[in-house]
């Protein structure tokens, strides 16, 4: 079952946001967003599961002239959110860690440096990962009035869900391994 908050003092952190039917904001429709922070001054989380049409990483290598080929060449680019989308962020399982890495969950790393993409492309990278531009951001209680609201569901992380299968897959696999039937849930918001 869904979890309200992470033992981190009340906060989401190293947690998966799944978007609720009603949720009017287009970019995060059905959207299945792993929270990297969130404390009081307010949350930042990759988008895991929107693919940027049109763009491999293979070729992102290429138009940032990195050498070397991706061992995964059909790795499609994620869109982590609308913020700093020109910015890249490695998603990883723990197999691959550098110093800049940050663990944000047990074995769940986020490493967004250009010496990280080079490994990549050297096939030095991690096993499991995924190549995200740009990300979404929330100031200070704006995440918390989106939770109040109905907006979004919350549980652990899962790197099955995270990592594995089709990407436009992974918010009815986040919804099943919360229990909850996404044919039964409703559009609208309510309060009791």
């Amino acid at each position: 079952m869904a979890t309200g908050t992470s033992a981190k003092e009340g906060y989401l952190t190293g947690k998966l946001l799944v978007a609720m039917p009603q949720l009017s904001d287009t970019r995060f429709h059905k959207a299945v967003i792993f929270i990297c922070a969130h404390d009081e001054n307010g949350a930042m989380g990759l988008v895991v599961n929107h693919i940027l049409p049109g763009l491999e990483l293979p070729s992102l290598l290429d138009q940032l002239a990195i050498d070397g080929h991706a061992p995964n060449a059909d790795m499609p680019v994620m869109s982590g959110g609308p913020v700093e989308t020109a910015r890249g962020f490695i998603l990883h399982k723990g197999s691959f860690q550098q110093i800049e890495s940050l663990e944000i969950e047990s074995n769940i790393y986020v490493t967004g440096t250009i010496e990280a993409l080079k490994a990549v492309a050297r096939g030095e990278g991690p096993e499991k990962m995924l190549f995200i531009l740009g990300y979404a951001g929330w100031t200070a209680g704006q995440l918390d009035h989106e939770l109040q609201d109905n907006a979004w569901l919350v549980t652990d992380a899962d790197p099955a869900v995270i990592f594995e299968g089709d990407p436009e897959e992974r918010w009815d696999r986040a919804i099943k391994k919360i229990g909850i039937n996404p044919s039964m849930l409703s559009g609208s918001a309510g309060r009791a």
